[in-house]
């Protein structure tokens, strides 16, 4: 976890929502000179902060709403700090909490050298990577769909297998082979809503690859080197890593990608793993479906599994291949070379 250590002459904490947001800048001494609740408008802020515009740092939690006040403040060529929400619960926790205190923290923390950062995702990439996401989401409800109707097959014991409903012309008359009416009408709404979801997430990928081909094409044809990782796969690491310059070692990489358990030690003594949701959930799902497909028909890359599933249970052994394939592409991509099976595998 990297620290904001830079000295100013004053550090702006703001507590943000989407409506307000509560603004408090101390001095260098750790005096406050400002403490005000002010509304989210771009005016307003730049008005309150003016007085301190000559060496100022800006400084708010990773919330859903940093979006525009960072874009704000790279505009402005003022100073801004993300800071990481869940160090930052750890840290400033305390027995009373409200919108004062919190922004009084904030900037205590920014002031003391103890605000732990989050990366401010630049915004050239950003809304690409949103859509990612976007597209993401509708793809696992989709496929929530596809489970439900083949989970009422099984509520209703029905003999034969629905086949590859994913494909349209597999779907024709499958409703009609439930008794019940009203079952016939709820499995009828899901492929409506299939129906529906099909042609929309179909034009994002293409408006996504068609943004991708202006953001380094050299790195995401390096991804799509890997067995198993495709257009999409691709894209969703590309998207999410933005740089691997960001990450100063490789274990660094692994960890924010969720690859690794943390350790809680004390004493010489472990007590288990924490911190979990710290990472980037989606790097841990891309490298987790990677690790699968990266299976499909390869058949070194099962007899390597098999080994990893004899010594350590098939759970674990896909997490290791999963952390493999993460560890392999960090370099591939720091060191600007193709995947390379043979070497990956030992062989």
């Amino acid at each position: 976890m990297r620290f904001y250590t830079k000295q100013h002459k004053f550090y702006c904490g703001i507590d943000l929502h989407a409506k307000k947001m509560y603004v408090c800048v101390l001095d260098s001494a750790g005096e406050i000179v400002l403490h005000r609740n002010i509304n989210t408008e771009r005016e307003i802020f730049l008005a309150v902060i003016e007085p301190f515009r000559e060496n100022v740092v800006v400084a708010v939690e990773c919330m859903f709403t940093w979006y525009w006040i960072a874009d704000l403040c790279a505009k402005e060529a003022i100073p801004f700090v993300l800071g990481h929400a869940l160090y930052m619960k750890a840290i400033h926790g305390g027995k009373a909490k409200n919108d004062k205190i919190d922004s009084h923290k904030i900037a205590v923390l920014l002031k003391g050298g103890m605000i732990p950062m989050a990366y401010t995702y630049p915004a050239k990439m950003r809304a690409t990577r949103d859509l990612l996401r976007r597209r993401n989401h509708l793809m696992r409800k989709r496929a929530e769909l596809y489970a439900h109707i083949q989970n009422t097959r099984s509520q209703y014991n029905l003999a034969d297998s629905f086949g590859r409903i994913a494909k349209p012309q597999n779907r024709e008359g499958v409703a009609e082979r439930f008794e019940d009416p009203a079952v016939q009408n709820m499995i009828a709404t899901d492929f409506a809503v299939i129906t529906a979801y099909d042609p929309i997430i179909a034009k994002m990928e293409r408006d996504i690859i068609s943004m991708a081909n202006h953001h380094d094409p050299v790195a995401y044809a390096l991804l799509k080197s890997i067995p198993g990782i495709g257009r999409i796969l691709g894209l969703v690491i590309l998207y999410e890593i933005e740089t691997i310059k960001r990450f100063p070692s490789v274990q660094d990489f692994v960890s924010y990608c969720r690859l690794v358990k943390s350790i809680k030690e004390s004493n010489g003594k472990r007590y288990g793993s924490s911190g979990k949701k710290i990472g980037n959930a989606h790097l841990k799902w891309a490298f987790s479906e990677a690790a699968v497909l990266f299976l499909k028909g390869n058949e070194p890359a099962k007899r390597y599994l098999n080994r990893l599933t004899a010594k350590h249970g098939k759970g674990k052994a896909l997490s290791i291949l999963a952390h493999k394939l993460g560890r392999a592409a960090y370099f591939m991509l720091k060191n600007k070379e193709p995947f390379d099976q043979k070497k990956f595998l030992g062989l």
